[in-house]
């Protein structure tokens, strides 16, 4: 039977860490592509550090909360609206490109540390009401950022991993490999529900995420 408590509460605690893992992955995107000279996000005013401007109420909430509740907790999954990039106005597309991409798994990553610092925090101050909240919002939160990280840099147009391949690959077959990007999310989709991206994306998150602990000897 379903407990509607313990799930409030999961999805609670998760909250604060979903909607900052997938809005500010945006967000850096628009802050790497104004860095190179695409001002596009900026004059829509998407390069910001609030979530409101990123939400997207299905991608950001509806979805991550049912996979959150399907999954008994165990995989979380989502997307906020994505920051509109020009490559044509960077000031050198294909190199630029690498760069923008890699801003948004970069800042999973560095999201992924800083829970991992509000973690370890947890459990030198003195247990009270926030500790344990504090404890589990900041496990989900390296974990979340672990799998958006992960998964983004998988080589498929459009993830952004897709994108730092076209930019490293030689003219002719970057150009051909960026036509796979109208089959990107169908792929994805057939790889998540046959069960093969969780073959291919745990066993890097799960490294990924205990290199962390081991940085802040969270053991």
């Amino acid at each position: 039977m379903l407990d509607i408590n313990a799930l409030i509460q999961t999805i609670a605690i998760a909250a604060l860490p979903v909607i900052f893992a997938i809005t500010l992955h945006e967000a850096a995107h628009g802050y790497a592509a104004r860095h190179f000279g695409d001002p596009t996000a900026w004059q829509l005013g998407r390069i910001t550090l609030n979530p409101i401007k990123h939400i997207d109420p299905v991608g950001t909430i509806l979805i991550p909360a049912a996979i959150l509740l399907f999954s008994g907790g165990a995989f979380l999954f989502g997307y906020a609206k994505p920051v509109p990039v020009d490559f044509g106005r960077l000031r050198n597309p294909k190199r630029d490109m690498l760069w923008v991409a890699a801003a948004g798994p970069g800042a999973n990553l560095f999201m992924a540390l800083c829970w991992a610092f509000l973690l370890k925090l947890a459990w030198f101050l003195p247990p009270n009401e926030f500790t344990l909240p504090l404890t589990e919002m900041s496990k989900i939160g390296i974990m979340i950022n672990c799998v958006l990280m992960v998964l983004n840099l998988l080589p498929l147009p459009p993830l952004d991993g897709g994108r730092i391949a076209v930019s490293l690959l030689p003219h002719a077959l970057a150009w051909k490999f960026a036509r796979l990007e109208r089959w990107g999310f169908p792929i994805l989709l057939v790889l998540l529900f046959t069960g093969i991206l969780g073959d291919i994306l745990n066993p890097i998150v799960g490294f990924l995420a205990r290199v962390i602990e081991s940085i802040f000897g969270l053991y």
